[in-house]
C-alpha cells in the first residue's frame, strides 16, 4: 500500500477496490468512511451495464467527461454505501441509471467508481479489462 501514500497514479478495480476503500486510502481524512457491502438482490450479479463518466479530480479519467461507456460489473459485494451528502466524495462514474439492473448493486449516489481527493487514486466495481478484452472472459 505504499504506493497509495505517495505520487503515484493506483487503479484499484472489484477487490482491488474494496480494499481501498475499507483501508480508508481513497477517503483519509474522513471519520466516518464510505463502505462496500454486498449487492441490494442478495446476489452475485454478472451484467454488461453503462457508466456515465462525471466531471471530478480523477486523473485517471481526465478528458472522459461526459462519456458514456459499455461496461462488464461482475461482484457479490459491489454496493458504494456512503455515510456522508454527495458533496463529500469525489464519484467520476456513475452507472447510466439508477435502477437495477443498469445499477446491479444499488450503490448511493449511482456510484460506480470512488477518487480520491487529489485525483491521483482511483477505484471502481465494474471491469474495464473484461470490457477491453471481453474474449478472454467466456
Amino acid at each position: 500500500m505504499k504506493a497509495a501514500n505517495s505520487g503515484c497514479l493506483v487503479l484499484g478495480v472489484c477487490n482491488g477496490c474494496q480494499l481501498f476503500v475499507e483501508l480508508g486510502l481513497i477517503t483519509p481524512n474522513h471519520k466516518n468512511r464510505p463502505k462496500m457491502l454486498h449487492n441490494d438482490s442478495g446476489k452475485f450479479e454478472c451484467i454488461f451495464t453503462a457508466v456515465t463518466i462525471e466531471k471530478s479530480k480523477s486523473i485517471i479519467l481526465s478528458g472522459l467527461e461526459g462519456c458514456t461507456l459499455g461496461i462488464w460489473a461482475a461482484h457479490g459485494e459491489g454496493k458504494f454505501s456512503f455515510p456522508l451528502q454527495e458533496s463529500k466524495y469525489q464519484i467520476p462514474g456513475k452507472y447510466l441509471y439508477d435502477q437495477y439492473p443498469s445499477n446491479p448493486n444499488g450503490s448511493d449516489y449511482n456510484a460506480a467508481m470512488l477518487a480520491s481527493e487529489n485525483g491521483r487514486h482511483l477505484v471502481m466495481m465494474p471491469h474495464l479489462e473484461r470490457t477491453t478484452f471481453p474474449w478472454n472472459w467466456g
